[in-house]
């Protein structure tokens, strides 16, 4: 018996829910959303997430909940063991990702360093 592989990152229900939302209301078929990181912000790294047309050939590919997540292959080293959740509460709402890797957040809470 194989082993099974851990994947690189996990998927809240509630995250999985937005996402199920955002590509039915897309209105064009998509392979799912594509998960990366830019140097941005004050601590130096942003969380990015577009819609992802075609799977790339490096892509780390996260199944969970009923949806793909597609990993940018340059963004994987940051992300690793990460959660991705969706908030949506009185004060704010849009997906969180709880990282391990995380040293540090910048104070409004739109960056992150490694």
């Amino acid at each position: 018996m194989a082993a099974t592989r851990k994947q690189a990152m996990t998927v809240t229900e509630s995250a999985a829910e937005r996402v199920k939302a955002l590509l039915s209301k897309r209105g064009k078929p998509s392979v799912g959303i594509r998960v990366g990181v830019r140097a941005r912000g004050c601590s130096g790294l942003t969380y990015t997430l577009e819609y992802a047309d075609e799977k790339g050939k490096f892509d780390e590919i996260v199944e969970a909940n009923g949806v793909t997540i597609l990993i940018d292959p340059k963004a994987s080293m940051f992300i690793i063991g990460t959660e991705m959740d969706y908030v949506d509460d009185k004060l704010q709402s849009g997906f969180t990702f709880r990282n391990p890797n995380e040293k540090g957040r910048c104070g409004c809470g739109e960056s992150f360093h490694v």
